[in-house]
């Protein structure tokens, strides 16, 4: 559990948070969207504030109190003014992956028992289907783009008009709306499919004691700009990327795409960004690129070994040019949903650029644990936030064993599965299905998930992320999976194997080969290179060559079942 290093504003509910940061923030901007291609438009604080007054005022007009509301699109201004009309006087908020394809968006819409629904224009025509078919509670649709009401569909902007008018006849139902804290209210589907998939109930307590354990350890405040990427029905950047910039009055700024990130960083001078490992890895390799174009790479290794000792500002100072590629700002990299590469981690901040390690779970709100400015060590998530209690428990001879957590951002339960939620949480401690260690210093190293931990014959553990690790670093390779494959008859003769996605020209170019059969071969002497460096009980025994990618979910973490269940399929 890490120190509070900065104050922080107390709120009580996602309301109260509104409320008293419009009074902090008001004239500050909130959102700078693009309009047109060199046009912007600035929304302040306090008109945000008042747009959410004017929306939930409305949708309490249609008979909504109390209701489910889903969203679904994908990340922009008007889904998080949704979610805030909901989730802050009107019902309950239930944000909806946009990645699902039709047939199990009807489903979770059947499972949730949502009333209505917040999506974007490609969503139209299967949001109209769905209403019309059967066993579904859905009354309204409310389209994000539409300009006015059609069709039987609302626009969300007509809405935004009707409140405004009902508060300026006095109609306070939403502004005076009491808010419990401890209802639910966010529902949450965990990746998986459907029927599978189990429900995270939330409520403001949960998420806000997330947003001040936040704010007490990071260094954010209002005059930074945060960049919005990740998906945004995802808690982590739900959290961490939309509630905290709002909740520290800073500014938020979309992204327009993967491929345009380095520029949007650039472009709107992004000083705070929470992302994925494979974006980190993404924009370090496009810095690289470009130091290598101007001829400066040796003269920045030389640098890095000069400087490694240097406080992060003297490296800032030094890396410059680096900065500057990056818009100049950066002030804060926080990667999670998925385990960094520590020495793409080591390398960030060899250059002045202050990358951190999150950790954290949709039932937990989802931060655990985070590194920050005072308490950073390359590899570790950092130490539990402030409110967190976090321990190990059933550890082996290495220190590794399940990590349990306790803390007022637990979540309330799975909602009508009180046997999933007894098997997660036991006398108050929430089971983490994660393998983890914690040093002598309170610094916590994930290892891996419980579930995908191959034991071998011999009783040794392997970590398929930490192997797969090394084999990504294969020039050539995109990803790999690491999986176990019984041997023999006996069940336990599991011998490790892995899956390579490979890139077909980059491995022609590095390794001068052309026939499949080549291409297996030169990538197998790399595999047994690696086998070298590890204990022979870890040795890798098999490969399997791909150029389909892994199946993953849309925070970019594998699906170790459903890629295993296609490696089966494609060997019977």
């Amino acid at each position: 559990m890490s120190e509070r290093l900065y104050n922080y504003l107390q709120i009580t509910d996602l309301k109260d948070m509104l409320n008293k940061t419009k009074k902090l923030y008001g004239e500050k901007t909130a959102y700078k969207l693009r309009d047109g291609k060199d046009n912007y438009k600035i929304i302040t604080h306090k008109e945000v504030r008042d747009i959410v007054d004017y929306l939930g005022t409305a949708l309490i007009k249609l008979g909504l109190k109390g209701k489910r509301i889903a969203i679904i699109g994908e990340n922009r201004f008007e889904w998080e003014i949704a979610y805030l009309s909901i989730v802050c006087g009107t019902g309950t908020v239930v944000p909806l992956d946009k990645s699902l394809p039709e047939n199990e968006l009807e489903n979770l819409i059947k499972r949730s028992e949502i009333e209505a629904i917040f999506f974007s224009e490609k969503y139209t025509e299967s949001i109209e289907k769905i209403k019309y078919s059967k066993n579904n509670k859905l009354k309204h649709l409310i389209s994000m783009d539409m300009k006015s009401n059609a069709n039987g569909i609302y626009a969300q902007c007509e809405l935004i008009k009707r409140g405004e008018n009902l508060v300026k006849e006095g109609n306070k139902e939403f502004i005076d709306a009491t808010i419990n804290p401890e209802e639910m209210r966010i529902m949450l589907f965990t990746s998986g499919t459907t029927s599978k998939s189990k429900v995270v109930s939330l409520c403001h307590r949960n998420i806000c004691a997330n947003l001040m354990d936040l704010a007490s350890v990071l260094d954010v405040n209002s005059d930074d700009t945060l960049l919005s990427i990740l998906p945004i029905h995802h808690v982590f950047e739900c959290t961490v990327g939309f509630l905290f910039s709002l909740y520290k009055g800073a500014q938020t700024v979309f992204c327009d795409g993967i491929r345009h990130v380095v520029d949007n960083l650039k472009e709107y001078q992004v000083s705070v960004m929470a992302c994925v490992p494979g974006i980190y890895e993404r924009i370090f390799g496009i810095i690289r690129k470009q130091i290598e174009k101007q001829g400066k790479l040796e003269e920045i290794l030389m640098n890095e070994e000069k400087y490694k000792s240097e406080s992060m500002e003297k490296r800032k100072e030094v890396f410059k040019d680096i900065h500057d590629m990056l818009g100049g700002k950066i002030k804060l990299f926080i990667s999670g949903a998925a385990s960094l590469d520590s020495k793409i981690e080591e390398k960030y901040r060899l250059l002045g650029i202050n990358l951190v390690q999150g950790y954290g779970l949709t039932e937990t709100s989802p931060v655990v644990g985070i590194g920050s400015n005072k308490y950073n060590k390359i590899g570790s998530i950092g130490k539990a936030v402030p409110s967190v209690e976090a321990k190990i428990i059933d550890e082996n001879e290495e220190g590794i064993g399940e990590l349990i957590v306790k803390g007022p951002s637990v979540m309330l339960g799975y909602y009508n599965n009180e046997e999933a939620t007894k098997e997660v949480i036991k006398d108050g401690w929430f089971y983490t299905g994660d393998l983890a260690k914690i040093d002598e210093e309170g610094y916590i190293f994930i290892c891996g998930r419980k579930k995908s931990v191959i034991v071998l014959k011999n009783g040794k553990n392997i970590f398929p992320e930490e192997m797969e690790h090394l084999v990504n670093k294969i020039e050539g390779v995109k990803e790999s999976f690491i999986f176990g494959k019984q041997q023999s008859d006996d069940v336990n003769d599991i011998k490790i194997n892995v899956l390579i996605v490979f890139d077909r020209e980059i491995v022609k170019d590095a390794y001068k080969v052309t026939t499949d059969e080549e291409i297996k071969k030169a990538l197998s002497e790399k595999i047994k290179e690696i086998n070298k460096t590890m204990p022979r009980y870890k040795s890798i025994r098999g490969i399997l060559l791909t150029e389909n990618p892994l199946i993953k979910t849309t925070t970019n973490k594998i699906k170790r079942q459903a890629n295993l269940d296609v490696i089966e399929k494609s060997e019977n």
